[in-house]
C-alpha cells in the first residue's frame, strides 16, 4: 500500500528533525552554487527522494498532500534544498507518464532523482531504433545532483511538421556548464544542459501535449490515487517550497526580534506596535496561503482518487490561487525581512537569504503571481485561459 499514514509521519518526522542542518548548511551551499552534499544525503536517509516512485517498484508513493506537507518542511529549511527537492519529487512522478520500459529503468532501485523543465529548446530526430537529441536547456533545477533529466524537445516529423515531446535519459548523457550565477537560488545548482548527436531509445520519448493533459484513470482508493495533470501537480509542490521559505523567515525573525531598535529609545522592538502588525500580518499571511495550497491540494487528490480529471476551470482556478498563495509568501518574507534591521544583509545569516530566494523564485514563469492571477481571471470572466499550460 502507497504512502501510508505511518509512513508519511515517519517521513516528515525525520526531515523535521534535520531542518537546523538544512539552514546552517545553507551558506556553503550557496557559495558552491549547489547544495550541500550533507543535505541531499540526509534528505536520501529520510526516504524523501523515494516519495515520487511507484510502491510496485519499492518506492513509497507519496499523494500531492503528504508530498507538500515535506516540501514546507525542507524549504523552511533551506530555500535551495526545497527547490530542487520539488524538481526531484515532480519529476520522479512524471516518469509514470512513460512506457513501462521506461519506468523500470529510471525506478530501479526505489528511488530517483530526476531534473528537467518543459521548454523545448531541443531537436529530436528519428533514427533507427529511437531519436538522435540535440539541444540545449536553461535553468535546469537539480542538474548537478540528479541521476536522470526530462528535456522538452521538437520532434521532426517525416512529413516535416514539428510536434512538441518529453524525452528522459541519463544525467551522464549531457554536459552541464558551469554557467549559475545568481542572486536568488544559487544553490539550485540551475546549469544549463547541453545534448550533442544523443541516441534516445523509443520508450524513452512521449508526446509532450499529452503528457500536460494526463489525469483521471481507473477509481482507486480514497487517498491512492496517483493521475495528476502535470501542470496542476507541478504549481501545486512548487507553491509549497514558497510558503516554506516564508514560514523558514517568520521563525529566523521571531528569533532576532527581542533587541533594540537603534537611534531610539526601544530597548525591545518585540513592544513596538508596527512590529505587532508587521508579525501578526505575515503570520496571518502564511497561514493564508497554507490554506489555499492545502484546500487546491486536497482538490488535486479527491479527483484522482476518483479517477477524474480536473476541469480545465478547476487547473485555471489552482494556477489562480496558488499564485494567491506565493505573493502572500513573497509579502510576508518582505516585509519580516524589512523589519529586521540592517544587520540582516549579512550573507552570514540565513534570513537574508530567504529573502532572496523567495524574491527570485517567485520570478520564476510558472510561479509569478500575475500570471497565474491571470489566467484564472480569464476564466472566472468566461473566457478562455489562453494557455496550454493547465
Amino acid at each position: 500500500m502507497a504512502g501510508t499514514d505511518t509512513e508519511a509521519a515517519s517521513v516528515l518526522e525525520a526531515v523535521r528533525a534535520i531542518v537546523p542542518t538544512l539552514r546552517e548548511n545553507g551558506k556553503d551551499g550557496e557559495e558552491r552554487r549547489w547544495i550541500s552534499d550533507e543535505n541531499v544525503e540526509l534528505l536520501d536517509k529520510a526516504g524523501v527522494f523515494r516519495t515520487g516512485v511507484p510502491a510496485r517498484f519499492g518506492g513509497l508513493e507519496f499523494s500531492v498532500p503528504q508530498q507538500i506537507d515535506l516540501l514546507l518542511e525542507i524549504a523552511r529549511g533551506c530555500g535551495s534544498t526545497g527547490w530542487v527537492s520539488e524538481g526531484w519529487i515532480t519529476g520522479a512522478w512524471m516518469i509514470r507518464l512513460f512506457p513501462d520500459e521506461a519506468q523500470e529503468e529510471v525506478y530501479a532501485g526505489g528511488t530517483a532523482r530526476v531534473s528537467g523543465g518543459f521548454t523545448p529548446s531541443g531537436t529530436l530526430v528519428p533514427t533507427e531504433g529511437g531519436y538522435l537529441l540535440n539541444g540545449t536547456w536553461r535553468f535546469t533545477t537539480g542538474c548537478r545532483g540528479a541521476d536522470w533529466n526530462l528535456a522538452a524537445t521538437n520532434l521532426q516529423l517525416p512529413d516535416g511538421t514539428v510536434q512538441q515531446a518529453l524525452t528522459v535519459l541519463p544525467i551522464a548523457d549531457l554536459t552541464l556548464d558551469d554557467d549559475w550565477h545568481t542572486m536568488a537560488a544559487a544553490g539550485t545548482g540551475s546549469s544549463t544542459t547541453v545534448a550533442t548527436d544523443v541516441f534516445v531509445p523509443e520508450h524513452r520519448v512521449i508526446d509532450m501535449a499529452e503528457a500536460f493533459a494526463t489525469g483521471g484513470g481507473a477509481p482507486t482508493a480514497p487517498g491512492q490515487g496517483r493521475d495528476y495533470g502535470l501542470i496542476s501537480v507541478v504549481m501545486a509542490e512548487s507553491t509549497a517550497t514558497l510558503i516554506g521559505m516564508a514560514q523558514g523567515t517568520y521563525e529566523l525573525f521571531q528569533e532576532r526580534v527581542h533587541r533594540p531598535i537603534s537611534y531610539t529609545t526601544w530597548q525591545d522592538q518585540a513592544e513596538h506596535p508596527l512590529t505587532q502588525i508587521q508579525v501578526a500580518t505575515a503570520a496571518a499571511q502564511i497561514a493564508a496561503a497554507r490554506g489555499l495550497l492545502a484546500a487546491q491540494a486536497g482538490l488535486v487528490q479527491r479527483r484522482a482518487d476518483a479517477g477524474q480529471s480536473l476541469t480545465s476551470q478547476e487547473r485555471a482556478e489552482l494556477r489562480g490561487q496558488c499564485g494567491y498563495a506565493v505573493q502572500l509568501a513573497k509579502e510576508a518574507t518582505h516585509t519580516l525581512f524589512n523589519a529586521s534591521g540592517a544587520s540582516a544583509i549579512q550573507r552570514s545569516l540565513p534570513i537574508q537569504r530567504f529573502f532572496r530566494d523567495v524574491q527570485g523564485i517567485s520570478m520564476h514563469a510558472m510561479m509569478t503571481p500575475d500570471a497565474n492571477l491571470e489566467v484564472y481571471g480569464r476564466v472566472l470572466l468566461g473566457l478562455d485561459p489562453n494557455t496550454p499550460f493547465l
